[in-house]
């Protein structure tokens, strides 16, 4: 009911039993009341919300966990990866299944015409891979372009120009992009196998001998008189963009010297560069010059052109200059400062690239970061608490190289201001790939174990491990220190758990040290019990493997752990793969073992003990059966054969 009709019903019934009507007050409250009922009711525009909204909004309610494997294995818990290695043969299996299953797709786009995802998702379906026009026409070059058919496009150009017809600038321009981006060659399309190219094998096996990674196979070198250049002189006009196409295909493969002399060939003809040509030119700056303050007049000069040509440097006209002065030796830190406060006054902020550079200029070395880090201080100073995108492809090793600073100089505070900076929004993208995020972590978690306590040191254990990070056997030896140093020694059989699952129960040294700790000293008897049993464990685990060298010292420590739990038979067993093995035991080890012995009241064993030292001509021998003759209740026999031992092995005077 409205406010208007609930003072009518008001005004009657309250007017007819007091016999009063309507005051002043209520005849306004009244008239109010209509007012507010007669104006019009806004209703609100409907909210259009995306597909995948929902999506969305379910995703934001998840955190990461911790306690599970990489959210790209996690379709199959039968193959997640619990080291290093199986993590790298997990992600190029996978990726391999994912290009041939894209390759059939594509190759057979009729098989696949049903979508039955919702949203659509335009990856999943198949792209056109395979020409459609085979008549002569720009639009099957265009055709060709678009499919990054190299051969193809620069046959069908040819083609165009041998039956008289002319090809537009804008499709040249976009014909002499892909031949310099590949360099004149076919790129291997997703799924498909490599080319049988000899000329290419002969380049990889003169490569292959100084190469680290794979990427650097998919690199070529800039041929002499190859289509590109055989193209742009058969150009009847050339423009700032041929240029352009040219000068960055020879400074991507190589040619530096040649581009520029293509640049100034471009500036004898009266063109103005591009800001892509002057990136290109910086960049390859330190390459044709062998003197620093050679390179360093270069850029200047590169610069001072870009001003006369009235071209307005972007990010990466800067970033490349950072780049090139990383290697312009006393010169850089000068003019990188010049450089960062140069981007500033034309308002262009500076990516984590920039920065990269700049801390590459102050810390080339880990004793530069011992000085002090007021640089890295002042940069994560103006970063922190923002989110960044990745504008250039170095920004990928920013937070790697400020880890590594840090833990040059041993800087915790320092360490968790980056990891901070790294949880901010997706910030953590900009890790880079696995290996890099690999590298990042473990100098975090080196630092963590270095410097923090070790209860914290845990948390972060368990919070990055394994769903961000695989430790290397340097890594859990940096753990198994930091527990040494808080003792917390206790927790080592859970730590040999975990070295197990992560593969690295066959780094003997890995396991020797581990073995020393929980042999140095003894503790309560849980403690030593647990130590006993890890022992026996790993014994199980070097026995499964022979190919594993067993060292006097890991056969003394688990010797050792099994006497201090009272497995005496377990240890006599040890004493005998030490004869196996061709190891010899200590005389500290045979002595601990003679006093069990005696505790045990098991003479024969003391004698059996003193015969096996005399087997690997110990010269304790004889001290050993001295005093076994002085603390067991011997039988005459036994007594004879200590007595003999003794003789034999005594030192003449």
């Amino acid at each position: 009911m409205a406010l208007s009709e609930k003072l009518f019903l008001l005004y009657h019934t309250w007017g007819r039993n007091t016999g009063f009507g309507w005051t002043s007050a209520l005849r306004q409250q009244a008239a109010e009341a209509n007012k507010e009922s007669t104006e019009s009711v806004i209703i609100p525009r409907k909210k259009t919300w995306s597909k995948e909204a929902v999506l969305e909004a379910l995703a934001s309610t998840v955190s990461r966990d911790p306690t599970a494997y990489p959210y790209q294995f996690q379709d199959d818990p039968y193959l997640s990866p619990r080291t290093s290695t199986e993590f790298k043969l997990f992600s190029l299996s996978q990726e391999s299944g994912r290009s041939a299953a894209k390759f059939i797709i594509n190759n057979n786009p009729k098989l696949f015409t049903k979508d039955f995802a919702e949203p659509h998702i335009p990856c999943l379906m198949p792209e056109t891979v395979s020409l459609r026009l085979e008549e002569v026409s720009e639009e099957a070059l265009k055709e060709r372009i678009t499919l990054r058919k190299v051969t193809a496009a620069v046959d069908m150009y040819d083609q165009l120009l041998q039956a008289g017809t002319t090809v537009s600038m804008e499709t040249t321009h976009s014909l002499l992009d892909l031949i310099c981006l590949y360099s004149d060659r076919d790129p291997v399309q997703d799924g498909e196998p490599q080319t049988d190219n000899a000329e290419f094998g002969e380049e990889l096996k003169k490569r292959k001998a100084r190469v680290r990674r794979a990427s650097d196979f998919l690199k070529f070198t800039w041929k002499e008189n190859n289509n590109a250049e055989r193209i742009f002189n058969l150009l009847p006009e050339r423009d700032t963009r041929c240029y352009s196409a040219l000068i960055r295909g020879m400074v991507k493969h190589g040619a530096y010297a040649k581009a520029f002399s293509m640049y100034t060939d471009m500036l004898n003809n009266r063109l103005t560069a591009d800001v892509h040509i002057f990136n290109a030119l910086i960049s390859a700056a330190p390459d044709v010059r062998d003197k620093f303050n050679e390179r360093w007049d270069l850029i200047a000069e590169l610069l001072n052109q870009m001003n006369q040509q009235k071209v307005r440097p972007n990010l990466l006209t800067f970033n490349s200059v950072l780049k090139s002065l990383r290697r312009c030796g006393f010169l850089a830190k000068t003019q990188a400062l010049h450089t960062l406060n140069e981007m500033k006054a034309l308002g262009i902020a500076p990516s984590l690239a920039s920065y990269d550079h700049i801390l590459a200029v102050f810390y080339k070395s880990a004793s530069s970061a011992q000085n002090n880090t007021d640089i890295l201080q002042e940069v994560i100073a103006e970063l922190e608490g923002r989110i960044f995108t990745c504008q250039d492809p170095d920004d990928v090793l920013f937070f790697s190289s400020a880890m590594r600073i840090c833990l040059d100089s041993k800087d915790l505070e320092l360490g968790y201001k980056i990891q901070s900076l790294v949880d901010v929004g997706e910030n953590w993208r900009l890790l880079g790939d696995s290996f890099q995020q690999s590298i990042y972590y473990g100098r975090f978690f080196n630092l963590l174990c270095m410097m923090e306590h070790i209860d914290v040191v845990l948390k972060w254990y368990k919070q990055i491990i394994p769903s961000l990070y695989y430790p290397n056997p340097q890594g859990m030896r940096d753990l198994l220190q930091a527990l040494d140093t808080d003792s917390r020694l206790d927790l080592l059989p859970s730590i040999w758990k975990d070295i197990k699952t992560l593969g690295h129960d066959n780094k003997p040294d890995l396991v020797e040290e581990l073995l020393g700790l929980m042999a140095r000293e003894k503790h309560s008897p849980e403690v030593q019990e647990s130590f006993a049993a890890c022992a026996l464990d790993v014994k199980s685990v070097f026995d499964l493997r022979p190919s594993i060298e067993w060292s006097a010292a890991s056969l003394s420590h688990i010797t050792t752990l099994l006497l201090r739990a009272n497995k005496t038979r377990q240890a006599w067993e040890m004493l005998q793969l030490f004869k196996a093995r061709n190891r010899v035991p200590s005389e500290g080890l045979l002595n601990n073992f003679l006093s069990v012995c005696h505790s045990d009241g098991d003479p024969q064993k003391a004698v059996e003990l003193v015969q096996l030292s005399a087997a690997f001509c110990l010269p304790t021998t004889w001290r050993l059966a001295k005093r076994a003759l002085a603390e067991f209740d011997l039988t005459e026999e036994q007594r004879a054969i200590l007595s003999e031992l003794e003789t034999a092995g005594e030192p003449s005077d």
